[in-house]
C-alpha cells in the first residue's frame, strides 16, 4: 500500500468541514423529501456543512462550475425544520476537472431559512475523484 497524499486543500477542507459540522449542523441520515417539483438535476456532493446561518457544499466542477449554476431548493420539514436538495441547473462544460471540486455557499437569509433553524442536507455523496 503506498503512502497517503493529502492535498492542502483538501486537508484545509476537511478541517472547515469539522469544525462546521462540530458547532450546530444537524445532518441526518438521507431522508425522502415530500414530492416537489424540482429544477435540473440532483447534485452528488463531496461535502456540505451547515452553521447557525450558513449552507456550505463542495462540488465537483469540470473547471467553470458557479454559484448560478446550481440552485438549493428549501422544503419546510415538519415545523421549523428545512430540507435542502441541491440541484445542477447549468452543465459544466470546461475541460480543466478540479480534483477537489469547489466550495460553493448560501447564507440562511438567501435561502429563506430562519438563522440557527434545524436544517438537513437530501443530496447524495460523491468522494472527489482524484
Amino acid at each position: 500500500m503506498g503512502p497517503i497524499r493529502i492535498t492542502a486543500a483538501r486537508l484545509s477542507a476537511g478541517l472547515l468541514l469539522a469544525t462546521l459540522v462540530s458547532a450546530c449542523a444537524v445532518m441526518p441520515a438521507r431522508q425522502q423529501v415530500a414530492a416537489v417539483e424540482m429544477p435540473g438535476q440532483l447534485e452528488a456532493i463531496h461535502a456540505a456543512a451547515l452553521t447557525k446561518d450558513l449552507a456550505v457544499f463542495w462540488v465537483s466542477s469540470n473547471g467553470c462550475t458557479q454559484k448560478g449554476d446550481l440552485q438549493p431548493v428549501v422544503v419546510n420539514h415538519r415545523g421549523d425544520a428545512s430540507v435542502i436538495t441541491l440541484r445542477r441547473i447549468a452543465e459544466d462544460r470546461c475541460q480543466t476537472p478540479l480534483d477537489d471540486g469547489v466550495e460553493l455557499m448560501w447564507s440562511f437569509e438567501e435561502l429563506g431559512i430562519k438563522p440557527g433553524a434545524q436544517v438537513s442536507v437530501d443530496n447524495p455523496y460523491q468522494m472527489p475523484q482524484s
